[in-house]
């Protein structure tokens, strides 16, 4: 492998991959090791990953790796031959769930396991309208890229034209305490997408709107819309990419600690820590309709390697008991959170379940102007003092704390310390 300065790999990444390639930080990191929740570059300095959420059980995790090695030696190919592994994953995957999810598709990423929920509402309704909230984002397919709203591509195939979009809930500025607002919205779009003939295919949103800025909702914030959506015939699409696999500490899945049941469920990053593969979940009736209206096939997707990779997460979850590691260290982070928030006027609304917490910075309180320059800040000084997490939100003003579910309380110590000092330092 060629050994590369920084500035030849960041010089080279241009040659070599084009333009605009983005990298976080004003200055780039060059990563060569992980081992649980650290990372290390390429100067041997070590990093608190506060970020990551794709080594869903810690980075380099020996099960997982002892998985993908076991199963890359013995066989990998496609699910047009029989393997067990493949069936053995989705018993496992569909038991932590309710009983109508009962039925799988294996993708390789979460973009593609989105497409394949929009193209599945098609053939269940007839329909092609699709709302999400305005401040989200579902993958990049050309389909899948139209959800994004303030990441629309300039080409779009002229699939715009079915996509309506609703304000993404702000529980700091603009307060929804019940869902009922973010209910009549939804009910306005379908309107919309029934009278102008599009028609209305279904909802998607991440249940615990992470990329919003995961405001602070009620448990089952969503049974009001879902109850909108289901009355105008359309599907609930929950896309659980990030929010899944007990990230939030308190349920497997997000979408049960909001309340509801989705139709359709995806999933993807986390799925097998690293590893690519994603999934769409939902009762076999909705898939098998799916099935008779297109020819779907994937070659990699529930391949071999990916099913051991995944179910070795599976297994990772449920003996380490990460779920209520999760929620120890979450609330643990709340609490120092909270007492971050006394300390330092810029700190405006602190908010997160389990092991996705953050803090949005504001100029000042009675605004609540959005402080997205000195955001960018902390994140740069945190990154230089070896602590790695980035931002997100409509204001990108949100810290976005997303670490492996193995994070401790010490951990979060050490972070909560380090932004602590940061914080006196950025803002002096």
């Amino acid at each position: 492998m060629t050994a590369r300065s920084l500035e030849q790999l960041i010089a080279d990444r241009s040659r070599l991959m084009g333009p605009n390639v983005s990298t976080f930080y004003d200055d780039p990191v060059h990563f060569v090791k992980g081992e649980d929740v650290w990372l290390w570059d390429a100067e041997g300095r070590k990093y608190l990953d506060c970020y990551n959420n794709v080594p869903h059980v810690g980075h380099c995790n020996p099960r997982v790796v002892e998985a993908i090695c076991r199963q890359a030696g013995t066989l990998n190919t496609h699910t047009r031959y029989l393997h067990d592994g493949i069936l053995d994953y989705i018993e496992a995957l569909t038991a932590t769930m309710d009983a109508s999810l009962d039925t799988a598709i294996l993708t390789c990423t979460g973009s593609e396991a989105n497409d394949i929920a929009l193209r599945m509402a098609e053939a269940a309704t007839g329909n092609r309208g699709i709302i999400a909230t305005d401040a989200t984002y579902h993958g990049n397919t050309a389909l899948v890229s139209q959800l994004s709203k303030s990441n629309v591509p300039t080409v779009g195939f002229g699939l715009e034209q079915y996509f309506r979009f609703v304000d993404a809930p702000d529980s700091y500025r603009t307060p929804d305490l019940d869902g009922t607002i973010f209910a009549a919205q939804v009910a306005e779009r379908i309107v919309e997408l029934e009278e102008d003939g599009t028609g209305f295919a279904a909802l998607v949103i991440c249940p615990y709107f992470v990329n919003e800025g995961f405001p602070d909702l009620a448990d089952g914030w969503l049974k009001p819309v879902a109850e909108v959506v289901r009355k105008a015939g359309g599907l609930l699409i929950c896309d659980e990419v990030q929010s899944g696999f007990g990230r939030t500490g308190t349920h497997m899945w997000a979408h049960e600690k909001m309340g509801v049941v989705p139709d359709i469920l995806t999933l993807g990053k986390p799925m097998a820590n690293g590893h690519p593969v994603g999934g769409v979940v939902a009762n076999r009736d909705l898939l098998a309709t799916f099935r008779k209206g297109y020819r779907y096939f994937n070659t990699f997707g529930g391949n071999p390697v990916s099913c051991a990779a995944a179910m070795a997460v599976l297994e990772e979850i449920a003996d380490r008991d990460l779920l209520a590691n999760a929620r120890a260290s979450g609330d643990h982070a709340r609490a120092r959170l909270d007492a971050l928030a006394k300390k330092h006027d810029v700190i405006g609304n602190v908010r997160g379940s389990g092991l996705i917490f953050g803090a949005e910075m504001v100029e000042d309180h009675g605004n609540k102007t959005p402080a997205t320059g000195f955001t960018d800040r902390v994140i740069n000084a945190m990154r230089h003092r070896g602590i790695i997490h980035s931002k997100l939100g409509r204001h990108k003003n949100t810290l976005k704390i997303r670490p492996p579910m193995t994070f401790s309380i010490a951990h979060v110590d050490l972070l909560m310390d380090t932004l602590d000092e940061v914080l006196k330092e950025v803002t002096g």
